[in-house]
């Protein structure tokens, strides 16, 4: 079953296709370096970040292609839609992440962009190894089981 999401998060972005296409292994909360402009823009509730992923380089935890749109009324103190941003994470999170990507098959993906109750945006990473054609094939089948079963034990009901 899915989790239920916090009340007291603002969810602005969900990459959904990650819980398919991975198997999460562990899941951690990063803060983000923002520009002012990219805040706003994020209020807005546009960003997506299905297509990207982290990397750790120099020892620091980058947040690559992700995609914040342009905040209208910045004019010309805007931000790049695309640029890298700098991941917030503690040393030890960020030498754990760099031995986990050594391993074979291991990438860091962005599960959700948030804003929590204190009003600071937030990413959740995920510690994933990719999935094979055989394993995506037995997620669907699982879910679309407990989907019927729910429907079969409402009808009953």
């Amino acid at each position: 079953m899915a989790k239920k999401a916090d009340p007291a998060k603002k969810v602005v972005a969900d990459n959904r296709k990650a819980r398919f296409s991975y198997a999460i292994e562990s899941e951690f909360e990063a803060g983000i370096m923002l520009a002012g402009s990219e805040v706003k823009a994020l209020r807005g509730g546009k960003a997506t970040i299905a297509e990207s992923y982290a990397m750790v380089k120099d020892g620091e935890v980058w947040l690559i292609n992700s995609y914040i749109p342009e905040y209208l009324m910045a004019n010309r103190f805007n931000h790049e839609p695309r640029r890298p941003r700098k991941l917030l994470v503690r040393k030890a999170e960020a030498n754990k992440f760099a031995v986990a990507i050594q391993r074979q098959g291991m990438t860091l993906i962005p599960l959700r962009v948030y804003f929590n109750p204190r009003g600071i945006a937030k990413v959740e990473i995920g510690i994933a190894r990719g999935k094979k054609l055989h394993d995506k094939r037995e997620t669907e089948k699982t879910r679309d089981w407990e989907r019927q079963k729910g429907r079969l034990l409402r009808g009953k009901g």
